[in-house]
């Protein structure tokens, strides 16, 4: 699929939405993203080539290693396929967090109302007033940035499909009511205790002084707080920047749980993607697109992993009104058997 056929279905959605109930709604801004100025192209790395790392723009890796033994070729049987072993973060998923019910804010701020009643965003204050309470919702699209711009001539390493909204929490009567969540999360029993949520302190320095957080540790969002109930509910909230962070990663949990979600890295992911039904946090980073981009490096950084502190990447970049809805870019770790060896010799 060309640049221009995108363009094209593009052009033709927006015309479907707008023949089809778009309303304006004041409370509902944002923009789509441009996908050369607003993304952080360097997330794509480190990108590695026949089982190492060879190039990593200075960019956080995850531990885990998809070649130990050091073999740069790979096999696969379903296709039938010989090749190279290849790593990079793939720019696969986009999320945007919204107060608004129905505002589609990765789309260009439209709101279209399926008449299904849902909770709108709420703020309420504890005895602690530092520490307010909020409730977001969330949409999540399918946006495999490499496919459709045709960055690599290979496709085999790269989910094939276009810009799309996948999943929506307003139809989803699990996001707004914890006890009805439990259904997917019950092992919240287990994690909802002060020493559990202690832990999550480790969490937190892991993912913002060592690169990732600790996936043994699958209960905390690091800096964020807990990833748990998998719901739109943030029990903490200090601020837009860091409540829209952990619902991105609770987001992202939900759909592992929900096997809508699938890993692609390790020596699972060699030859396709696979279930997870929980999520490994290290295998993902995440930037922001709206309201301000996250284009300007940090450390020669411009994504950071799940978990991380927003204090200094998220500075400046919540402001009243339109500047309080959020949306984000996930990239997910792709280790895979890049192109094909037996077409090469003739032998498929």
């Amino acid at each position: 699929m060309s640049f221009r056929q995108l363009l094209a279905g593009l052009t033709l959605l927006c015309a479907g939405l707008i023949s089809t109930g778009v309303q304006a709604d004041p409370n509902c801004t944002g923009k789509f993203a441009n996908p050369i100025t607003d993304y952080c192209w360097s997330c794509t790395f480190p990108i590695g080539l026949a089982g190492g790392n060879t190039v990593t723009m200075g960019q956080d890796e995850n531990t885990s290693s998809m070649n130990t033994s050091g073999n740069p070729f790979c096999a696969c049987t379903n296709p039938p396929k010989v090749g190279m072993r290849m790593s990079f973060w793939e720019p696969a998923r986009m999320v945007d967090v919204t107060r608004t019910p129905y505002c589609f804010v990765g789309m260009g701020g439209v709101s279209m109302d399926f008449g299904i009643d849902t909770p709108r965003h709420a703020q309420t204050g504890k005895s602690d007033a530092r520490s307010p309470s909020a409730f977001y919702h969330a949409h999540w699209y399918t946006n495999p940035l490499m496919f459709w711009l045709e960055v690599l001539l290979d496709d085999s390493c790269l989910e094939q499909g276009v810009f799309d909204v996948a999943y929506i929490t307003e139809i989803d009567p699990l996001w707004s009511d914890s006890m009805t969540t439990f259904i997917i999360n019950p092992d919240v029993a287990l994690w909802g205790n002060p020493i559990a949520q202690a832990a999550c302190a480790l969490d937190c320095v892991a993912a913002t002084a060592f690169g990732f957080g600790r996936d043994e540790l699958l209960w905390c969002a690091g800096c964020q707080g807990s990833m748990f109930p998998l719901n739109g509910w943030v029990s903490s909230k200090v601020g837009g920047v860091q409540a829209s962070s952990l619902i991105t990663a609770r987001m992202t949990s939900k759909l592992h749980r929900e096997m809508l979600m699938w890993a692609a890295s390790g020596q699972d992911g060699t030859c396709g993607y696979y279930p997870q039904p929980v999520m490994m946090k290290t295998n993902y980073k995440y930037t922001m697109l709206y309201p301000i981009p996250q284009t300007k490096k940090i450390a020669g950084k411009c994504c950071q992993p799940f978990g991380r502190t927003t204090a200094l990447w998220g500075s400046g970049r919540e402001f009243p009104v339109s500047g309080e809805d959020f949306v984000y870019q996930i990239f997910r770790k792709r280790d895979c058997c890049a192109g094909n060896l037996l077409d090469y010799f003739g032998g498929g």
